[in-house]
């Protein structure tokens, strides 16, 4: 794929089990359920948030350490417990006056696939179940909760020319 694609992009459209997480749960003695995230996932989101691309996650589950763990990152739009992300999706999108053409959905299993077939670059990390690949336009080399997020918003970035912070690591 010809990095073009990604030119276009004004916000980033998240699901959080398979693509911010490595989609395992583990569920403690109390029944709460915990998760893991990628570190470098998070400095390029918020370092989007700070460039001024929305980022919406979008998530069928429901987990308060999850949504504390996006908060610190910056993210205002968070919504857990959607069973129509489509409808939520563009929703967003209009709020933001953004359109669906402008929106990366990062998303790696079937309540993924309206949304990912209704945006301008769909999405997914190397473990996405197989129907989710073959309407990517873009497969990560990258699975789940491994750095797929940060390679996708530092790809966007790049190409747009926002990546860097520092003045100085664009020479190297």
């Amino acid at each position: 794929m010809v990095l073009t694609e990604f030119k276009t992009i004004k916000g980033f459209v998240l699901d959080v089990d398979g693509v911010l997480t490595d989609g395992t749960v583990q569920v403690n003695e109390r029944g709460e359920q915990l998760r893991t995230f990628n570190i470098k996932d998070g400095y390029a989101m918020q370092l989007a948030i700070k460039k001024g691309y929305p980022i919406f996650v979008i998530t069928g589950g429901a987990s308060k350490g999850v949504e504390l763990r996006l908060q610190g990152l910056g993210v205002k739009e968070i919504h857990s417990r959607v069973s129509d992300k489509l409808s939520l999706l563009k929703a967003l999108a209009n709020a933001y006056n953004l359109g669906l053409d402008q929106l990366m959905y990062i998303g790696d299993d079937i309540p993924d696939f309206s949304c990912m077939r209704s945006v301008g670059l769909a999405v997914s990390p190397a473990d996405a179940v197989e129907e989710i690949k073959k309407i990517s336009h873009y497969i990560s080399g990258f699975n789940g909760g491994k750095g797929v997020v940060r390679e996708l918003i530092e790809k966007v970035l790049k190409v747009q020319g926002n990546w860097y912070e520092d003045e100085t690591i664009k020479s190297i």
